[in-house]
């Protein structure tokens, strides 16, 4: 996305799997690059990861 990812826009790069398809390629964002999973974004599971980022998401709207 050239142009920046906008705030509840699904990333174009997501699989059906939720799996970034562009993982480990040099052409992925450095935004990705430097994410560091933690506790407080990522929560306990893939639901609260979600369900964060959703807040997240539409705190930026």
């Amino acid at each position: 996305m050239p142009q920046g990812k906008p705030a509840g826009v699904r990333c174009v790069q997501l699989g059906a799997d939720n799996l970034c398809m562009i993982f480990g390629q040099p052409e992925r964002p450095q935004v990705c690059l430097r994410f560091q999973a933690d506790s407080e974004v990522c929560g306990d599971s893939d639901d609260d990861a979600l369900q964060n980022l959703i807040f997240l998401e539409n705190l930026t709207q």
